[in-house]
Order: C-alpha cells, then sequence, then structure tokens
C-alpha cells in the first residue's frame, strides 16, 4: 500500500477570470466550485473531485473515462442539537493511498475476493462552530465507488444527534430507474418500478439505473452498522437525496464519536450483470470479527405459516389453529423423510388475536395450550430434526426487548437453534 498526503491551504477565494491552466482551474470557472482534492480508480477508469463553493459547503463530483456522471452533489449532516454540518468548512488536509489485496471470504459465493481501489481522504473543519472537525473518505474502484463520514474524537463534538444527511447523488445524463417505494404505509416490499429517474419519488436501496448511454449505476450502502439505513429521495430532476429512515424515538441517529458511518456506495458497469458481478459491497463490508464461523451451517427448513395466508389455518388459537402439537408433529415426519433439517413454527406462543401493528398481547415463553413445545422438541430430536423458533412483534421493540432475554432462554433449554423474527407493522408500528 502506497501513501500520499497534502496539506490544504485553508480556505478559498473565487478563482480570478483569467485562461485556465489545469483542468482543475477549468472545471472551477464552469462550476464556481474550488477543486480541493482529486482522485483516481487504479485503472484510471473513474475520478473523483471533492469541491468547496464560496460558503464554505462541501460536495463531490464523479467522472467515468472522463464524463461527468454525477454532477456536484452536497455532502454533510443536519444536526437535532447544534448548528448544521454543513457550510463554513475549510480544508484541513488531503490524502491518498493505493491498496491492493486478496482476501478469502469466510463463505458465500466466491472464495476469494480481489479489492483494489484507491481512497482519498478529506479533512474538513468548521472554525467558526468551535473548530468542529469531520473526515470525507472516498473509495474509488474501477466498477464504482463509496464514501462515508468519519468523525473524531473532539470535546466540541462528543455525541451527534444526526436527524438527517444531506449526501446527494445528482445523476447527469437520462436515465431509467427499477425501484421500489420507500416509507410507505405498511411494508418494505414492494413491487418494483421501471419509470424515467424524473418521476422517482422515494425509493428503497438498491436502486438501480440504466442511463440513455447504455450505463448501469445500482446505488446502496454498506457496512450498516449501529445507524439509521438510507432511502433515496428525488428532489429535483435527476438529483437524488439520502433520507435516513425514521425513528419514532428521537434523532435518527444518536451516537459518541468516534465513529464511521456507513458507506454510501454506487456499482458503475457496462451491462446489468456486472452489477451483480462487482464484489464493492463485500470490500466496503467489515471484515469478519467472529473468528472461526465453521459452526454457522445453512440448512433447508419447511413451515408452518404459508396455510394462514391461505387461510386455511390461523396463527390465534381455534378451530382452525395451524401451531398444534399434532400438526407440527407431521411436519416433523415430512421433515425426517425428505431430508429437511427444521420446522418453522409460527403462532405458536400467545398474543396473535390483536397483533398487527400492535404487537401489546405477545408473550414470548407462553405457548397456546394446544403446543407442547418440550414434547415436540424432543419428538424432532429423535427424527432428526430441528424446530426453528419465530418471535413476531408487531414492531412493538417496546414490548418485545423486555422479554427478549427469557424468550431466547426457553429456545436454548428446548434445544432451538435458529430463530426467525417479525416486525409487520402498519405505519412503522411501534419500532
Amino acid at each position: 500500500m502506497t501513501l500520499t498526503a497534502t496539506t490544504a491551504t485553508i480556505g478559498w477565494a473565487p478563482p480570478a477570470v483569467a485562461a485556465a491552466e489545469t483542468l482543475d482551474e477549468a472545471y472551477s470557472q464552469a462550476t464556481g466550485l474550488a477543486v480541493i482534492a482529486t482522485a483516481e480508480s487504479p485503472s484510471k477508469v473513474l475520478s473523483v473531485k471533492v469541491l468547496l463553493d464560496n460558503d464554505g459547503r462541501l460536495s463531490y463530483a464523479v467522472s467515468r473515462k472522463g464524463h461527468e456522471i454525477i454532477a456536484p452533489s452536497r455532502l454533510g449532516f443536519i444536526l437535532a442539537d447544534q448548528p448544521k454540518l454543513d457550510r463554513n468548512f475549510t480544508v484541513e488536509k488531503t490524502a491518498t493511498s493505493a491498496f491492493d489485496e486478496t482476501w478469502e471470504q469466510p463463505w458465500g459465493e466466491w472464495k476469494t475476493i480481489r479489492d483494489t481501489h484507491t481512497e482519498l481522504r478529506v479533512d474538513v473543519v468548521q472554525a467558526k462552530y468551535d473548530n468542529r472537525r469531520m473526515t470525507v473518505v472516498f473509495r474509488l474502484f474501477d466498477d464504482g465507488f463509496g464514501f462515508r463520514y468519519e468523525f473524531p474524537d473532539q470535546p466540541q463534538l462528543k455525541t451527534l444527534k444526526i436527524t438527517d444527511e444531506l449526501t446527494e447523488f445528482a445523476v447527469s445524463d437520462q436515465a431509467t430507474a427499477y425501484w421500489n417505494v420507500a416509507g410507505e404505509w405498511n411494508r418494505e416490499e414492494y413491487i418494483i418500478q421501471k419509470t424515467p429517474l424524473a418521476e422517482v419519488s422515494e425509493a428503497q436501496t438498491p436502486m438501480t439505473l440504466k442511463t440513455d448511454s447504455g450505463l448501469y449505476m445500482s446505488f446502496h450502502e454498506a457496512a450498516l452498522i449501529d445507524y439509521a439505513a438510507i432511502w433515496m429521495r428525488r428532489v429535483d430532476g435527476q438529483r437524488l437525496k439520502t433520507r435516513l429512515a425514521p425513528s419514532s424515538i428521537g434523532p435518527n441517529v444518536v451516537r459518541d464519536a468516534p465513529f464511521p458511518t456507513p458507506w454510501r456506495m454506487v456499482i458503475i458497469t457496462d451491462n446489468a450483470p456486472d452489477l451483480y458481478h462487482s464484489h464493492i459491497l463485500l470490500n466496503l463490508n467489515e471484515p469478519n470479527k467472529l473468528g472461526d464461523v465453521s459452526w454457522v451451517k445453512p440448512f433447508k427448513y419447511v413451515g408452518i405459516w404459508w396455510d394462514m395466508h391461505l387461510g386455511t389455518k390461523t396463527w390465534e388459537a381455534g378451530p382452525k389453529h395451524g401451531a398444534t402439537t399434532e400438526y407440527t408433529k407431521k411436519y416433523i415426519d415430512f421433515a425426517a423423510k425428505h431430508g429437511f433439517r427444521g420446522v418453522l413454527v409460527e403462532g405458536w406462543n400467545t398474543g396473535w388475536e390483536d397483533w398487527f401493528a400492535t404487537g401489546h398481547l405477545f408473550s414470548f415463553t407462553e405457548a397456546y395450550p394446544d403446543f407442547d413445545l418440550p414434547a415436540l422438541s424432543a419428538y424432532a430430536k429423535k427424527k432428526g430434526v430441528h424446530i426453528v423458533g419465530h418471535h413476531e412483534t408487531g414492531g412493538n421493540a417496546a414490548h418485545y426487548e423486555p422479554q427478549m432475554d427469557a424468550g431466547f432462554s426457553l429456545y436454548q433449554q428446548n434445544g432451538v437453534d435458529a430463530v426467525k423474527t417479525g416486525y409487520v407493522a402498519d405505519a412503522g408500528g411501534r419500532r
């Protein structure tokens, strides 16, 4: 790995009207934005410019093979209890490094993954607000890029209460979008739509575009750890702005520094199959921190749940109750005969009578009278089958969390080593 660092002059004044001597100067004269840092992907397919306007607002732009595909797009944050991390930035330091290594996945479709990228780090400071500091980190691959924010340990910004990001993606070329709607009333999964990008409202990630020139772009995030997920909201023309998934208890993100945000990433290819073959998401995710993971064993299972969707059985107790001891035994016998390791049982625990979008009645330790968990676990064990547990919460985390220890202890006592959880809720429920 090679590393070069440059220290930038703090502050910027608009360039004088004169003949540009460099491409960066020409870009500044054309856009009114100072180019404070640049970097290229390993084979020079992609390049990024980090920009600063005369009010100290940060933005960036990305080009592919010399053609700008992401026009200047804002960077920054809105905080709940402090001035925005938006304007009044100056550059403190920039640094670039080259990285190339091959690593082995603990599991997955590819055993070895090559990670070759160029990293650009830009340290900025808001002198007006007690010298608050932030770093924007870009990683440029030949088939896409990712960037994230890093917040150092600093007494003037110990805890960040983030209400939203100002992060944007201004797509330059006319494009068709393949997307499904985000933030709607009762679910995360809607039918994929195909529309002009200019007709997108608010989309889940990943969201994929095909430009009129035939370029494919897929927008997503990586290393999503202790942070709100993002949606993509179209705010103007083909300009997309990230929106943090909302919280019901205050700011969308509350984190103590130091910490990095998740990566905002875009895969960029000449054809659709290469989007799937890209390793950017894997390379931006955190390395395995669990050590030996050979104990994780994928398996197939059958389950008592589809009957409920068909209306032939019910989750709640009654004449058509699905999760009974006798009906579960039939599934265990089927699994043993046909080589399935597990049997998932939904609707075994009390509280399903009024669960949709509330979840306030659920017990995660009390079974309905017609379901005998210890007896079924013993029966399944004799057959070489495992019960797959189930916790539906109705989106009511406040009701579920106090019962989690007891609920998982019950499963552990009965040899249940896999548990499915659910969060079905209208209008966000009580998350």
